[in-house]
């Protein structure tokens, strides 16, 4: 299906060993014609990618009469965007270890969910899963990335094979083709405002390349048209979606999951909107901003939680010193869900186990890709079970030891497995009310919760698409003379910031990821087969990272987790809308492609 499809596992004692029996192995093929975008992959005669045919997913969402709206709009715009493949060029390539156990296999792995890891490999070998035990060990950078397996299956089925332990890990070029990306997209929207700027409705649509394999691309696809909206209050809304096959590397899970997509489109729209009604960027977000107990363009009325107009206030006083001082700005909102949502089961599910060493052990099966998982987990037991730090082990996720809390993935770790923590703290807590911790030893306390939403077009007036929402506002500043990035800002509504010196390091760090995203990050494909190298994608080097304000907005109101909010995935969304505006600010030129063209950073 694509280049990266596995045709023979070669297997050796030594590393040198092996690369000789791979120049060995040769693969008589026969050329097939290929799918190489969606403009070829819908044609009446395409060659089908698979069996059922080239499209993936069709989504449709509509609230209200969009269509009515746009009509009666004092300004409309019609626009097209274009967004490009990338590449999560996380530190660690893949790699899983395999063992013999019994009459099944152990796998150390490198992944984003050990159960969903344990479930293909079942499947694969037809093996129960008390024959097929996976650890999860820390994962070198993830950001989606890691959700599907890569190596791991291959290791289990040659260390079921030979009876012998084997380590798989993919080179880096092997990665760079093999793992899904981000999805391409090519986008249409229509925004229309009346003469206070006020949305009146949006309608779009958009078309992804999903490439060889399903992967995430469905769920992506509904997450980029459900946030399409923005975080505003209004209700005409309407946007139809496509995700085809092709047969390039496929497309899949990546921070953001869509909404970096749509809303580079959104954002961009609204920023030259605010021009034609004669109000400032900042204003045209003010005005419209959802606020607690209002309605989203998806119908759901939101928490006391929600916080998007602190983070406009925020940002207020760097964005007008910036203005006063005659410097190029530009600015750009978001929303990204926490938790999986729109009706799909999403449990969280935390043990806590008073061990022979009198300590309380955290047992919660959810990876940490680098987020601080573990750190929470404690504090949060720390803090609800009245214990030292001392008194506390986090335990780390295996399939054999923890419960299943789900992939970590939708910015859901914190919240919803941080929930169920929070329940067995308070059953512990009670157990110890009259009892010291070395009386419970042997004890297990479990805590489970259910983020219940329901299903996308719920026929109900104000469905709950998901538990709850992270908002986001972000700025950049240019520098006048050189037109490089003089400062990004960035405020992030978090709920309750349980570490927040953690949230300022996802902000960094998602800021610095999507400013390569906007300026200078490519994944070039040619007939499928990719043409760069790590050092040559495009990422952004340590010596071109500019002054980066984080602002994490501590806003109480979520009755769960302490009141936490996921960050990991909306740190990377505003981003390039935002310093998109800043260079028309600075040139005059609107841009509506990643990455930007005439940027001092374009080669």
């Amino acid at each position: 299906h694509y280049l990266g499809d596995a045709i023979a596992l070669v297997v050796a004692e030594t590393p040198e060993i092996l690369e000789k029996a791979k120049k060995l192995v040769k693969v008589p093929y026969e050329p097939l014609p290929a799918v190489h975008n969606p403009q070829e992959a819908i044609l009446p005669d395409a060659p089908l990618v698979h069996r059922e045919g080239n499209l993936l997913a069709h989504k449709h969402i509509q609230r209200g009469n969009p269509a009515e709206a746009l009509a009666k709009s004092k300004y409309l715009i019609t626009r097209r965007f274009s967004t490009p493949w990338t590449e999560h060029a996380f530190l660690e390539p893949e790699c899983a270890v395999a063992c013999p156990d019994g009459d099944g296999v152990l796998v150390l792995s490198t992944d984003q969910g050990a159960y969903d890891t344990q479930h293909e490999i079942m499947g694969m070998l037809g093996l129960p899963a008390e024959q097929v035990k996976v650890r999860n060990c820390l994962v070198g950078g993830g950001f989606g990335g890691k959700e599907d397996v890569t190596v791991q299956h291959h290791a289990a089925l040659i260390a079921y094979l030979t009876k012998r332990p084997v380590k798989v890990k993919l080179t880096r070029a092997e990665s760079l083709l093999i793992h899904p990306k981000r999805h391409p997209m090519e986008m249409e929207f229509s925004l229309g405002c009346d003469e206070n700027g006020i949305i009146q409705g949006v309608a779009a649509e958009c078309i992804a390349d999903t490439g060889a394999y399903a992967s995430l691309g469905g769920p992506v696809l509904e997450r980029a048209c459900t946030h399409a909206a923005g975080p505003y209050a209004y209700e005409n809304f309407e946007i139809e979606g496509h995700a085809y096959y092709t047969n390039n590397p496929p497309a899949g899970a990546f921070r953001g999951f869509g909404v970096t997509q749509t809303c580079f489109a959104t954002e961009t729209l609204l920023n030259e909107m605010a021009d034609l009604v004669g109000i400032s960027p900042w204003e045209i977000r003010y005005r419209n901003a959802i606020r607690p107990g209002e309605v989203l363009p998806n119908g759901q009325i939101v928490g006391p939680e929600t916080g998007l107009v602190e983070t406009l206030e925020a940002i207020k006083p760097y964005y007008d010193e910036a203005v006063k001082n005659g410097e190029p700005v530009g600015l750009a909102c978001a929303m990204k869900n926490a938790g999986v949502g729109v009706g799909l089961p999403d449990y969280g599910r935390c043990k806590l186990v008073i061990g022979e060493d009198g300590r309380v052990h955290i047992r919660a099966g959810a990876s940490c890709i680098g987020q601080g998982l573990g750190t929470v987990l404690v504090q949060l037991v720390v803090t609800n079970a009245k214990l030292t730090r001392d008194q506390v082990v986090y335990d780390g996720n295996s399939t054999f030891i923890t419960p299943d809390s789900g992939d970590t993935s939708g910015s859901r770790q914190t919240l919803v497995t941080g929930e169920a923590c929070r329940r067995a703290c308070l059953l512990l807590r009670d157990a110890m009310e009259y009892r010291s911790l070395s009386d419970l030893k042997g004890q297990e306390f479990y805590g489970e919760y259910y983020a219940k939403t329901n299903p996308l077009g719920a026929n109900v007036p104000n469905p709950v698409s998901h538990v709850a929402y992270g908002y986001a506002t972000q700025m950049c500043i240019l520098d006048k003379e050189t037109g490089k990035i003089k400062k990004m800002v960035a405020a992030h509504d978090v709920g309750k910031a349980i570490n927040p010196l953690s949230c300022e390091g996802q902000i960094e760090g998602g800021v610095v990821m999507s400013m390569g995203y906007a300026l200078t990050e490519q994944y070039p494909l040619d007939h499928g087969k990719p043409t760069a190298k790590y050092g040559t994608l495009g990422l952004f080097r340590s010596h071109q990272i500019p002054e980066i304000k984080a602002i994490v907005i501590d806003k109480p109101g979520l009755n769960l987790a302490n009141g936490a909010i996921g960050i990991g995935e909306i740190t990377s969304i505003p981003t390039a809308p935002a310093i998109a505006q800043a260079y028309y600010r600075y040139d005059g030129e609107r841009r509506r492609s990643l990455p930007l063209d005439h940027t001092p950073y374009k080669k």
